[in-house]
This record gives C-alpha cells, sequence and structure tokens, in this order.
C-alpha cells in the first residue's frame, strides 16, 4: 500500500487550490478507475465489439458519477460522458470514456498537487 499523501492548506494568495474532500476523494478513486480502465483495456483488445451487460454498465457508470464529482467546475469536465443505459455499450467505447475520465483526473491531480520546498509533495486546498 502506498504511503498516504501529505494534504497541507495553501497559505499563498495567488495559488490554484481545492477541498481537503476533493483531494481524499481522489485518492479514493483514482486507483479504482485505473484499474477499471487497465481491466476494460484488455477487453477492448480481445473483443471490442463485446457488449457491456446492464450490471457492469451500473457499475461503471456509478464510478464515473464520482469521479464527475471531483472534476466538476474543471475545463476536463465538459469531455466526459456517462454510458448510455439503453444502448449497450461495447467494450472499445467504455475503453474511450475511461481513458477520457483518466486524462481528467490526472489534470486534476496536476493542477492541485504540488513540490513545495520545506514542505514536500502536497495537495495545495484550501485551510477550512
Amino acid at each position: 500500500m502506498p504511503p498516504a499523501r501529505r494534504v497541507v492548506p495553501d497559505q499563498s494568495a495567488n495559488s490554484v487550490i481545492t477541498t481537503p474532500e476533493l483531494a481524499a476523494k481522489y485518492e479514493a478513486l483514482m486507483p479504482l478507475l485505473k484499474g477499471m480502465y487497465e481491466e476494460f483495456q484488455e477487453l477492448s483488445k480481445k473483443k471490442p465489439d463485446g457488449t457491456l451487460n446492464k450490471r457492469k454498465l451500473e457499475i461503471v457508470n456509478r464510478l464515473l458519477t464520482e469521479i464527475f464529482s471531483v472534476v466538476d467546475g474543471e475545463p476536463t469536465r465538459a469531455f466526459l460522458d456517462l454510458l448510455d443505459e439503453d444502448d449497450l455499450p461495447q467494450n472499445s467505447d467504455v475503453a474511450l470514456i475511461l481513458n477520457q475520465s483518466v486524462a481528467a483526473m490526472q489534470s486534476f491531480h496536476s493542477k492541485y498537487y504540488r513540490y513545495t520546498a520545506g514542505r514536500g509533495q502536497h495537495w495545495v486546498v484550501t485551510s477550512e
């Protein structure tokens, strides 16, 4: 298990900041998202046109909904979609959607996670 990342309140007036809750949510969701993406990436190589069943679709959409709550308000959010429950998607469709979500989360991390001399690596968060 990787060491927990530090969450340090930001004290500079001109920094881009997020909340401790969103930083923690990122930490919890990103390994799940990466794992799911890797699974569907493999499935899409073996059976790109294989379709999802309703249960798997619900699981994917539940994770995506949580991801959206982290990146809500970020520019990348406009490019993220849930999978259509009426039209069962193919494995390759799911891999594409998950890849976009991984990229959005990586963008979130790049924006709010920093190295600062004296403090090391940390999330730049509000002090509330």
